[in-house]
């Protein structure tokens, strides 16, 4: 039921938006989907299961834009600084992926559970069951995803360069979200700076 649980995951997203996540109630979100609620207990099997879906969707949303971004037209730094770019608008548009990129979990969202054996018959579910990647680890899909992306059109001494060049560039964007820019700043313009070190575009 890929459309049911679609719009399912939006009517949470919305409610999320409205309140915290203890006071989120299945019924309402079931109610806004147009679905019944049993339809959403078959789907993600409970609040958690359907708190760890959202999560999941979230940080794959996340990654999606990091390709976009990557496949932008230009050269290595100005695709880097298009990662940097996204970066921040993702994170300064959805408490959840900031949450997810720096750690910081507050009471009103829900919180990533550790990764468990899934026992729902609904693909999707069993694999957003798996958890999502820590900060840590989200950086480094991203970083590699950027050096895969880039091998071959950026000209650093070696892999290894290229690899500190990527997440430099990821890292120097979330200093952004932790710690917005003032006026005037473009932190975009700040990584294409410090990546074009690295890289001889």
């Amino acid at each position: 039921m890929p459309a049911a649980r679609e719009s399912l995951l939006d009517a949470a997203r919305t409610a999320l938006a409205r309140r915290p996540w203890p006071n989120v109630r299945m019924v309402d979100v079931a109610a806004t989907a147009g679905v019944s609620r049993q339809t959403l207990y078959n789907e993600f099997g409970s609040k958690d299961g359907l708190a760890r879906a959202l999560l999941r969707r979230e940080s794959d949303a996340y990654l999606h834009g990091v390709e976009r971004a990557l496949a932008v037209a230009g050269g290595p730094v100005d695709r880097l600084a298009a990662v940097g770019a996204w970066t921040i608008a993702a994170a300064r548009g959805s408490e959840l992926t900031r949450a997810m990129l720096t750690g910081c979990w507050s009471e009103r969202l829900p919180a990533p559970s550790r990764p468990g054996v899934s026992a729902s018959p609904v693909p999707a579910q069993r694999r957003a069951d798996a958890g999502i990647p820590s900060p840590a680890e989200l950086l480094a899909l991203v970083r590699d995803k950027a050096v895969n992306a880039l091998d071959g059109r950026a000209r650093p001494k070696d892999t290894q360069e290229l690899a500190m060049a990527c997440e430099s560039a990821v890292r120097m964007a979330l200093s952004y979200v932790v710690a917005p820019s003032s006026a005037g700043e473009d932190p975009e313009e700040l990584v294409r700076g410090a990546v074009g070190r690295w890289i001889n575009a």
